[in-house]
């Protein structure tokens, strides 16, 4: 909502709201004498997070513009442009940004494919890798980058795919699917991507795609180290996050290329179809967090299924996983778990947190903390958006108005916060900046 449309409609939506305030208050003092019960300050109550959450939307947005101006990294703890991150800011980048500035960055990412079809995490230019840093890729096609790639991830290949479809809705621009890069056409790098998944990474088993055991959506697994690479040690795994991801993109490349649909259909149904066999766990309603395919890295004895992922369960619902009561269901879950880990929003990792000690790398302990408990408004915004698109306003601004308040706070985006609402990580955290962004402009349609 633009500054000259809340000036230019001022009156009109003080009139509607007292209009609405008086019929509310009619009508509870109706209720009141038929029931006896207080209507009236539930029914105000209902109105109060909207007001409160909207209060802070001009500044969100503000702030959010102004952080994106500086550059592409995902913030300032960070030099890589990341897909992961990108894949959720681009829709903001493009309110700053020509197309060309945003074509040119998912291009990159092309250029610097694997032989294999596998996509990196992020670029760095080339002469900021110091002399003792080894773990970076390089390729003949874009020499001014060294790329790096967190193998215990599989969401790369998908957020990409995501973003240049992103890129397309936002900038109308569909011409970037007939660039050549080297030999193959984006639209080929984009089928070769998913080929990528089904060939290394698909489990016939269960006909669902693998990787490293982490801590929902996280890239850090309990084994020794730094724990971003997969070696010996690693303990493969299936979990819902990787491939509700993995759904999102495929729905996404036959939208894009709608030749592909022949073939990418029956996986894409096949692969929900056995989300919901495999990792929905119905009788708790949620999903399991792992199925081990080597034994677990945890202690025996262990009850991992009683922990809940926060953003699994949204990329889940973002992926058509869930039916509508069910989203509702796993609203009510995440809020009851909130509360029980008194944390500040639903942005919240998991709960309850891994105990410490159950990973290698010190950054996920002691408990909420990174990863393991730490609140994200990075995937809490993403729920935010799924609710609104599911019809759940009410609850929308509830759940949003924590986030856009510690904004205002802290006076930007922070990568994550702790239990007790305090700005961690990264600052001027472009993830956070984006998803926010995007859930304020779908309050704004929703207004109109």
């Amino acid at each position: 909502m633009t500054p000259g449309y809340c000036r230019g409609n001022k009156g009109i939506q003080i009139n509607s709201y007292s209009m609405k305030i008086q019929s509310s208050f009619v009508w509870g003092l109706m209720l009141f004498a038929v029931t006896g019960t207080a209507q009236v300050k539930r029914t105000t109550d209902e109105t109060s997070a909207e007001k409160k959450a909207m209060a802070y939307f001009p500044f969100v947005k503000s702030k959010a513009l102004e952080v994106m101006k500086a550059g592409f990294n995902a913030g300032d703890g960070y030099r890589e442009v990341w897909i992961r991150d990108y894949n959720t800011f681009i829709e903001l980048a493009a309110q700053v940004n020509t197309p060309d500035v945003l074509k040119e960055n998912l291009l990159v990412f092309f250029r610097m494919q694997g032989d294999d079809g596998n996509i990196i995490d992020g670029f760095t230019p080339a002469e900021k890798i110091g002399k003792g840093e080894t773990d970076f890729s390089y390729s003949k096609l874009e020499p001014r980058y060294a790329g790096h790639k967190n193998t215990v991830e599989t969401d790369q290949e998908s957020s990409l795919v995501q973003a240049v479809y992103k890129y397309i809705q936002v900038t109308g621009d569909s011409s970037i699917l007939q660039e050549k890069i080297g030999d193959k056409t984006v639209a080929a790098r984009l089928e070769y991507c998913m080929d990528f998944l089904m060939k290394n990474k698909f489990n016939q088993q269960y006909g669902l795609i693998t990787g490293a055991t982490t801590a929902d959506w996280g890239d850090v697994q309990p084994e020794h180290g730094w724990g971003v690479d997969l070696d010996n040690n690693t303990h493969p795994a299936i979990d819902i996050y990787d491939n509700a991801m993995f759904i999102i993109a495929m729905n996404n490349l036959m939208e894009m290329l709608p030749a592909t649909r022949q073939q990418w259909e029956p996986i894409k149904n096949s692969v929900a179809a056995n989300c919901r066999k495999y990792l929905w766990d119905k009788k708790n309603q949620k999903f399991i967090p792992h199925i081990y395919l080597k034994g677990s890295p945890f202690p025996a004895g262990f009850k991992e299924n009683e922990i809940y992922y926060f953003g699994g369960t949204t990329i889940a619902i973002e992926a058509g996983l869930l039916t509508k009561q069910e989203v509702k269901l796993s609203l009510n879950e995440m809020v009851k778990r909130v509360k029980q880990a008194g944390a500040p929003s639903i942005g919240l990792t998991l709960y309850p947190p891994y105990p410490e000690g159950y990973f290698v790398n010190k950054i996920m302990n002691p408990v909420y903390s990174y990863q393991n408990g730490g609140d994200w408004t990075w995937f809490g915004g993403r729920m935010i958006q799924q609710l609104i698109k599911y019809g759940f306003i009410k609850e929308a601004y509830e759940q949003v108005l924590p986030m856009v308040k510690r904004v205002k706070d802290n006076n930007g985006f922070y990568e994550w916060y702790s239990v007790d609402n305090k700005p961690r990580g990264s600052g001027t955290f472009r993830g956070e900046a984006g998803v926010l962004y995007t859930a304020i402009k779908m309050f704004d349609e929703v207004k109109k």
